[in-house]
C-alpha cells in the first residue's frame, strides 16, 4: 500500500493543519490534493483585528494556489466534500469523487451556542472572513446609529457591547472595542462621546483566560479595565434579545441593555466529523470531534487521519489537546512525517504536542504571555505577540503589509479599515425611520 511511488494523499481543509501537512510533503514521493471550499488560507488568530477595523481581510488571507504554486506534487481544488466512502477509499464531492491512498481531514470548527441556535443571528461568532466583516459592520454601525438617536436610553443601548466568552478571542475582541471607543473614535463624532460606550465581557467561570495561570488572568482583567471594559465573571448567559442580554450570577438574574452582542463562548466540530464517524464507525465527543488514536489516525482506519479542531487527541495526562493554531501546525507536520516514514517502512512514534506557550493581546501595548515557565505581561508580552504572529503569517507580503499597518495604527491610534459593508439585513434596518439627532449640526 505505502510503497507505491504514486501514493495519493488527499487533504481536506486549507487551514493550519491541512496547509502544514501539504507543505511538509514537499519532498515526499507522493502526489497530494488539497481540497477546500474556500480558495484561501486564513490566519484566524488575527480575525479579531479585521472585526475591529485594524486590518483588512486580504492582510490575513493568502490564496492557497499562490502559497503552494512552487510545490509541484500538490494540486489544489476548490470544492466541498459531501461524504466519505471509507471501504472504497473515495471522497465524495457532490456528483464527483476522488480516490485516495491516505486521507487527512482537517476542516476545523464552527460556533457552538449550547442548544440555543436562535442566538446565532443576534450574537455572531468569529471564525471566518464573513464573520469578521459582519462583526465589523455591527460594531461601527452601532456608533452610527447612536449618532442619529435622540433618545438617551436608546443611544446608550447602541453604545453598549456585550462579548460572551472570556477566552483569548473574547478578551481580544473586548479590548479592541474598548480601545476603539476610548482612543480611536472620540474625535470622529459630533453628537456622541464614544468614551461613554460600555463594553461587557461575560464569562461563566471564576476567571477569564481560564487556561492561563491566575496571575495572567488578573493582569488581563486590569488591562481590560483600563480600556473601560467591565469584566463579569461567574456570570452565566441565560438569554439574548435584540436589545438586551440576561445573565445569572450570585443566584440572581441581571439584564444588560446592549444592541451589539458578540459570541466567543464555544465551538463545535465541523459537520465532516459526523461524516467520518458514519463512514468509519469512529466515536465523537460532545463537541462532535473525532476521537483519534495516538498517531492521529481513525481507529480501525490507519489510512485516515483527523487533525486540528476536528480531532479529539489526548495528551499524556488524558486531557484533550486545545484547539489552537500551534497544535494544528504540529499535527500537520507530524502526519506528513508519518506518511514519509510509512513509505520507507519506518515506524513513527505517537504524536506529542510541544507547548511553546500561549498569548492573548488586550490592547495597545498590553498582552499576556506564557512561554514555558516565563510569564510576561504588558508591553514585553505585546512585543512578543507581535513578533510571533508576524512570523506565522504564511506569505512575506502579508507580513510586510501587517507590519506597516500595525506601525501606522500604533503611532496614530487609527484603524484605517473601519468600513461598514452592507448586507440585505443591514439595508432593511437602514430603511427604518430614524429619530433625528437632538442637536443637529448645521
Amino acid at each position: 500500500m505505502y510503497g507505491a511511488p504514486n501514493h495519493h494523499v488527499v487533504i481536506v481543509g486549507g487551514g493550519f493543519a491541512g496547509l502544514y501537512a501539504a507543505q511538509s510533503l514537499r519532498r515526499a514521493p507522493v502526489r497530494a490534493t488539497l481540497i477546500d471550499r474556500r480558495n484561501f488560507h486564513l490566519f484566524q488568530p488575527l480575525l479579531y483585528q479585521v472585526a475591529t477595523g485594524g486590518l483588512s481581510p486580504a492582510d490575513i488571507a493568502s490564496p492557497l494556489r499562490s502559497v503552494l504554486r512552487s510545490q509541484r506534487n500538490v494540486c489544489v481544488l476548490q470544492g466541498e466534500v459531501s461524504g466519505i466512502d471509507a471501504a472504497g477509499r473515495r471522497l465524495l464531492l457532490g456528483d464527483a469523487h476522488i480516490e485516495y491512498d491516505t486521507l487527512i481531514v482537517a476542516t476545523g470548527a464552527s460556533h457552538h451556542y449550547f442548544g440555543h441556535a436562535d442566538w446565532e443571528p443576534l450574537a455572531p461568532g468569529l471564525k471566518s472572513i464573513e464573520d469578521a466583516t459582519e462583526i465589523r459592520r455591527r460594531v461601527f454601525e452601532a456608533f452610527e446609529r447612536a449618532e442619529r438617536e435622540s433618545d438617551a436610553a436608546r443611544r446608550q443601548e447602541w453604545m453598549t457591547f456585550a462579548v460572551v466568552g472570556g477566552g483569548p478571542t473574547g478578551v481580544e475582541l473586548a479590548g479592541a472595542i474598548g480601545e476603539l471607543a476610548h482612543h480611536t473614535l472620540p474625535k470622529d463624532f459630533r453628537q456622541i462621546d464614544t468614551r461613554q460606550a460600555q463594553v461587557y465581557l461575560i464569562e461563566g467561570t471564576e476567571r477569564i483566560l481560564p487556561t492561563y495561570d491566575e496571575r495572567s488572568s488578573r493582569a488581563a482583567v486590569k488591562s481590560l479595565q483600563r480600556l473601560g471594559v467591565t469584566v463579569c465573571m461567574n456570570s452565566v448567559l441565560t438569554d439574548i434579545e435584540p436589545d438586551r442580554v440576561t445573565i445569572r450570577r450570585d443566584g440572581r438574574s441581571d439584564t444588560i441593555s446592549a444592541r451589539t452582542v458578540l459570541w466567543a463562548a464555544g465551538v463545535q466540530a465541523s459537520p465532516l466529523g459526523k461524516a467520518v464517524a458514519v463512514a468509519t464507525g469512529a466515536e465523537l465527543d460532545r463537541q462532535g470531534r473525532v476521537i483519534v488514536e495516538p498517531d492521529l489516525s481513525v481507529p480501525g482506519h490507519p489510512e485516515i487521519f483527523v487533525l486540528g479542531d476536528l480531532a479529539h487527541a489526548r495528551q499524556p495526562d488524558g486531557r484533550p489537546l486545545p484547539g489552537v493554531a500551534p497544535v494544528a501546525m504540529q499535527q500537520g507536520a507530524y502526519v506528513a512525517r508519518l506518511i514519509k516514514g510509512r513509505l520507507r517502512g519506518q515506524p513513527t512514534p505517537p504524536f506529542r504536542y510541544r507547548d511553546r506557550g500561549s498569548m492573548a493581546v488586550i490592547g495597545r501595548s498590553a498582552a499576556v504571555a506564557q512561554i514555558g515557565r516565563l510569564r510576561l505581561h504588558g508591553f514585553p508580552a505585546w512585543l512578543a505577540w507581535l513578533f510571533i504572529h508576524l512570523m506565522y503569517l504564511v506569505e512575506f507580503e502579508n507580513r510586510l503589509l501587517v507590519l506597516m499597518q500595525w506601525g501606522w495604527n500604533y503611532f496614530t491610534w487609527n484603524r484605517s479599515a473601519r468600513l461598514i459593508t452592507e448586507t440585505s439585513k443591514s439595508r432593511e434596518d437602514r430603511a427604518l425611520p430614524a429619530q433625528p439627532p437632538a442637536n443637529p449640526v448645521a
